[in-house]
């Protein structure tokens, strides 16, 4: 039961946002009892750390997969920035809006574990952009990696880019390209104004 309601949670926070949707309107979708859910979760805010987790948990298997698939880092790059978009929204009642609004501890405990968790697939990508001779090869991996998991974060932090005035997508667009052209090679330049033309990246 507890897998069941944590399922139709994520599905309601996705659409409405976590502040937006009740304990009740999630019973009723359930057809259960507000009582049951309270058997599983002691309070709101508990539901929505464990939705928060599992969903995160879902979206870093897709993570994973691109970055196993991509056939090189510039192009990962920007199949990582369309699968964030699916995530990503400027509505108020986007998750990623009322999370950093209404559960800033619990947005901070997140951004703790994706670091965590995506480090390791940021820095990999960038080694095998430098053995490819896509990127420089004197960059510190380490400090790039870093450097480009608070970009990512920093471009969807409602208070440096308020959502009224910013769109997600040109955000993301503009930081990857910043971020690419740092680094890049005049081979992985070239490569990345082809896919640019091509793909329409």
């Amino acid at each position: 039961m507890k897998e069941a309601i944590v399922a139709q949670a994520i599905d309601l926070f996705l659409k409405y946002g976590f502040k937006s949707v009740t304990m009740d309107e999630i019973a009723q979708q359930m057809r259960i009892s507000k009582k049951t859910i309270y058997t599983c979760f002691s309070n709101k805010q508990a539901l929505v750390r464990e939705a928060v987790f599992f969903h995160f948990s879902c979206v870093l298997k897709k993570i994973k997969t691109i970055s196993q698939q991509a056939k090189d880092p510039i192009i990962e790059l920007y199949q990582l920035k369309k699968e964030s978009l699916k995530h990503m929204t400027n509505e108020h009642t986007s998750p990623q809006y009322q999370l950093q609004k209404f559960y800033p501890l619990l947005y901070e405990e997140l951004r703790v574990i994706e670091f965590e968790s995506l480090s390791g697939i940021f820095y990999e990508s960038l080694r095998k952009g430098v053995e490819t001779g896509l990127f420089r090869p004197e960059i510190n991996l380490d400090f790039v990696t870093r450097i480009f998991f608070n970009g990512i974060k920093g471009v969807s932090d409602i208070n440096l880019f308020p959502i009224e005035k910013y769109k997600m997508d040109a955000l993301l667009i503009d930081f990857s390209e910043y971020h690419l052209r740092a680094i890049c090679t005049p081979l992985g330049t070239e490569k990345l104004e082809f896919y640019k033309k091509e793909l329409d990246i």
